[in-house]
């Protein structure tokens, strides 16, 4: 009998996940490829080197409480390299004024007037105290925007000094845009089972306190080494064969599985396999699916994309960084002499993770938000121009780099509007119609690493069931 064989086309994580299920699923006989367009595998998982140290110049950690990446890191062992930041605070510029971002919040979203006592002004948290006795929100199973969301119930200042940073930080979004089921999930629900506050909603969603002399647990995780390592990992335990440069073009059904036009237009090959995973931007999806399954491609066609760039810098040994982690900047923040800043944030790297302190001291700067392409447009010179004189206006640091790297990420940062979730769901429900295909990635339930790990083996699995299941009623 001949063995299985399986495509994952995109080498992100999600990819790299799902072909490494499939590998624990089907076996050592089967056969597993993975497609990847560009010339290497890793996705936004991207480790460069920088002022000759391992630095991540695409995401950069992934949240620790949600257990899938420790767990995923744990399974293929890489446990001895995990890390957590250090513990120095994280700041919002707002305001024109750097403050520590609040601990008491959702995304910004305050669960008492205490915790925005020193980010807010006295009108803002006079809104923010009397939100409560408003009419209770009644969202009735619908989707809302974030953004009118919070101007309705507190002013503007929470959406423009706190959730607005810190949704950028993570969609490179507006909450203007954004859906409120999608992006904070967990105010839905305390909203959906009658809690009519935004204030009491949020409070609901704060973890338990530590008890008395007990250790907090950490937030946040990465590898020693940069995340590339994990990407290495993966694909060597999958087994699989990595084509790298083959972009993908056609996915059609065949009687007994799919068939893939590969390579370039004017002389295309084809690979016809038993299943396939998709991970691939949203973009790319509604291309691919288009013929095959069209429900799903038109779901993938309602998802806009932002993109956005980092800034690496190597500054020299002994540079002094403030004592925080890095800083948020709202939006419309400008210089003293009212330029406007063109990072949305900075990530003070040698001081938020201690295995990359005692050498060249390492920032990154990211530019970019959904809409925004000006400065997108500039060449590297001007970006790393703009984003070191933004850095000496924040902080006085004017320290000439040692080396800098900058890295576009263009239209790969998928935006959660209003009704995501039914899209996703149309989306899936389509795929579910087409046997041995399934689809996974940053596009359906969460754009953090490990939301990405969740719907590579959730892939994975069905396109397992279901060639399995094929061979055993051959059998």
């Amino acid at each position: 009998m001949r063995a299985l064989h399986v495509a994952v086309v995109g080498g992100g994580i999600s990819g790299l996940v799902a072909a490494h299920r499939l590998r624990c699923l089907l076996g050592g006989r089967a056969r597993v490829t993975v497609l990847e367009q560009t010339s290497r595998l890793g996705g936004k998982l991207r480790t460069g080197e920088v002022g000759g140290l391992a630095y991540d110049v695409g995401a950069e950690a992934f949240l620790h409480r949600r257990p899938e990446a420790a767990e995923l890191v744990a399974e293929v062992g890489l446990a001895g390299r995990l890390v957590h930041p250090t513990g120095v605070p994280a700041t919002i510029r707002a305001g024109g004024r750097v403050r520590p971002v609040p601990a008491h919040t959702m995304l910004g979203v305050p669960a008492s007037v205490e915790a925005v006592r020193q980010v807010l002004s006295a009108d803002g948290l006079r809104r923010v105290a009397g939100e409560p006795a408003l009419p209770p929100i009644e969202l009735a199973g619908a989707d809302v925007a974030v953004g009118p969301l919070l101007r309705e119930r507190f002013g503007p200042e929470v959406g423009d000094r706190l959730v607005g940073p810190l949704l950028g930080g993570v969609y490179a979004g507006r909450p203007d845009a954004l859906g409120l089921r999608a992006t904070m999930p967990q105010l839905a629900t305390a909203l959906d089972s009658g809690v009519g506050s935004l204030l009491a909603a949020a409070a609901t969603t704060m973890p338990a306190p530590p008890q008395p002399h007990g250790r907090k647990p950490p937030v946040f995780g990465t590898l020693a080494g940069g995340l590339s390592v994990l990407v290495a990992r993966l694909a060597e335990l999958s087994g699989a064969e990595v084509r790298l440069g083959q972009p993908v073009r056609g996915l059609a059904r065949r009687e007994q599985g799919w068939r893939l036009e590969i390579g370039s237009a004017s002389a295309p090959a084809h690979l016809d396999v038993d299943g396939v995973v998709l991970a691939v931007p949203a973009p790319a999806a509604r291309k691919l699916l288009a013929e095959a399954v069209p429900g799903a491609s038109k779901g993938f066609a309602e998802v806009e994309v932002a993109s956005m760039a980092v800034v690496a810098l190597a500054l020299p040994p002994g540079t002094e960084l403030p004592e925080r982690s890095g800083v948020l900047l709202a939006e419309g923040e400008r210089y003293a002499d009212g330029t406007p800043f063109t990072a949305k944030a900075f990530t003070f790297s040698s001081r938020k993770w201690a295995h990359l302190a005692g050498g060249p001291v390492l920032v990154r700067g990211s530019v970019g938000r959904h809409g925004e392409v000006e400065a997108l447009q500039r060449d590297d010179e001007d970006l790393v121009a703009a984003v070191r004189a933004d850095l000496a206006e924040l902080t006085g640091v004017t320290a000439a780099p040692l080396d800098v790297v900058v890295t576009r990420w263009g239209g790969g940062l998928p935006q959660y509007g209003v009704g995501h979730l039914d899209v996703v769901r149309g989306i899936e429900d389509a795929v579910a119609e087409a046997p041995g295909l399934a689809v996974a990635g940053a596009t359906l339930h969460g754009v953090g690493v490990p939301a990405c790990i969740a719907t590579g083996d959730a892939a994975a699995a069905r396109v397992a069931a279901h060639v399995l299941g094929r061979v055993r009623d051959a059998g």
